[in-house]
């Protein structure tokens, strides 16, 4: 049986989950591209 009801508070934790991953990915994205950018400048 399938369960298509969410509960209200799922969707702000999955929201707060995906922060928590991607910030500090798109940080380290961003520092790694600054510091190849200098080695070829």
């Amino acid at each position: 049986m399938k369960n298509d009801k969410q509960k209200p508070g799922s969707r702000v934790w999955l929201v707060l989950f995906w922060l928590y991953v991607a910030l500090p990915l798109l940080w380290g994205v961003a520092s790694t591209l600054k510091k190849a950018l200098a080695l070829f400048n």
